[in-house]
């Protein structure tokens, strides 16, 4: 059996493994929240946001679904509450509109008080199969990344204090690992850059976005030794966990009754939209990890990334 058989096998065992966790329901002592515990999750109208949010709710969550199309969302909580779901809710959000997410903090406050889980979910993709093209690179990096991050910025004041924590889980990809056998950024000094926690600064990622987005404006992102495959995703999703290290030091930093953990995963190639439904992997297999670091009982636990419930290498 070769390499990329054994690590097949090891992937579907741990997959099963996984499914028969998720058929033990959490002790009581374990159940640190309530139907008054308040998750956001952006883009939860459809694909794995959708799944995160039904299981979430499945839990005993309050469920707030994001949709940038708010019919759409609508049309998604009549499901959920068909399903038995009765704390849900929807609302219009836009993560790349200013104004839209203060509507939404404003309506958040006003009726929740805050929130204790943020799902960051929301995102693009434009490259599917074997095509890879960077025509779309801004649009990608300004969803995945910006928008995770002005969220993340909009989200961190409402987020209410406890001695739980608050956790912040957003939904990246192995595509954008630093040190990855395959996909990696070819160029050494920036990957060092992204790789040093105690110097990582928003300077330093916003830093490398801006490279990116200029190389592929001047035709050189290729010699620039950017990752070859689904190029902007993996740019997009690489500085996503580099934002995700940073914001976790910054954020240990706050007093123990107004900390906040956050930790980023991979859902793995997942069959939705996103990826043209050519996925390997069910979205309720994909939703697990994010569900799992968001309700994880002894969340001491941050600046880590999680794949298949397991943390993987940055």
């Amino acid at each position: 059996m070769g390499h990329k058989e054994k690590s097949k096998e090891r992937k579907e065992k741990r997959l099963q493994e996984i499914s028969l966790l998720r058929t033990i329901p959490y002790a009581d002592h374990q159940r640190w929240w309530s139907k008054e515990t308040i998750a956001v999750v952006t883009g939860g109208n459809r694909g794995i946001g959708f799944e995160i949010s039904r299981q979430l709710a499945d839990h005993g969550v309050t469920v707030i679904v994001t949709s940038r199309d708010a019919s759409v969302g609508v049309e998604s909580i009549k499901v959920l509450q068909e399903g038995g779901m009765e704390h849900v809710a929807c609302h219009q959000l836009d993560i790349l509109e200013p104004s839209s997410i203060n509507q939404f903090s404003d309506w958040l406050k006003e009726n929740y008080g805050g929130l204790d889980i943020l799902v960051n979910n929301a995102g693009v993709n434009f490259n599917h199969g074997s095509h890879n093209s960077v025509e779309n690179a801004r649009n990608v990096i300004e969803t995945n990344y910006f928008g995770t991050k002005s969220m993340t910025e909009a989200m961190i004041p409402l987020m209410k204090p406890s001695s739980h924590g608050a956790r912040i889980v957003n939904v990246s990809s192995r595509l954008g690992r630093l040190n990855g056998k395959r996909n990696r950024i070819e160029n050494e000094a920036l990957r060092e850059q992204l790789s040093d926690v105690e110097s990582l600064s928003e300077e330093v990622i916003d830093g490398a976005v801006s490279t990116f987005l200029q190389q592929v404006e001047d035709g050189t992102w290729v010699s620039g030794g950017w990752p070859q495959t689904f190029t902007d995703y993996s740019v997009s999703k690489l500085v996503v966990n580099a934002y995700t290290r940073f914001m976790a030091k910054k954020l240990s930093e706050r007093s123990e009754d107004e900390k906040i953990y956050i930790n980023c995963y991979c859902p793995g190639w997942v069959k939705t939209a996103l990826t043209g439904y050519a996925g390997s992997v069910t979205v309720e297999e994909g939703a697990d990890t994010g569900v799992w670091l968001a309700l994880l009982p002894d969340q001491a636990i941050t600046g880590k990334f999680f794949a298949e419930r397991r943390e993987i290498k940055f």
